[in-house]
């Protein structure tokens, strides 16, 4: 069984940055799938951004603002989020997908304020 850890949430203010982490407790390839998906109150958690081997796509509602990399020599994929917005806010999960089988880190929260 694959645990998932994130760091790096927080609160911020509107325009701000803040860095996701999550780190996997075993060896991740390259061919396994990393995700960071987010869920706000009263709404349906939805994909924020992917990455599989060079590949990536985000939202159309973060993309040129959120940028998602991944370090397969130390088994984590991290979330840069720039000009950070009020709607924003949010607990963000990252998942990663290894074959058949998918994983959830345990979420962290993200808040903006106005």
């Amino acid at each position: 069984q694959v645990q998932l850890v994130e760091s790096g949430g927080g609160l911020v203010q509107a325009v701000g940055s803040l860095r996701l982490s999550c780190a996997a407790s075993e060896s991740i390839f390259v061919f396994n799938r990393w995700a960071w998906y987010r869920q706000a109150p009263g709404k349906q958690r939805e994909l924020v951004a992917a990455i599989l081997t060079g590949t990536t796509n985000y939202a159309d509602s973060v993309k040129g603002r959120f940028t998602i990399s991944r370090d397969n020599a130390k088994n984590t994929v991290d979330l840069q989020m720039n000009s950070l917005k009020p709607e924003d806010t949010a607990a963000y999960y990252c998942k990663l997908t290894k074959g058949v089988s998918a994983y959830w880190g345990q979420g962290t929260q993200v808040t903006v304020s106005a």
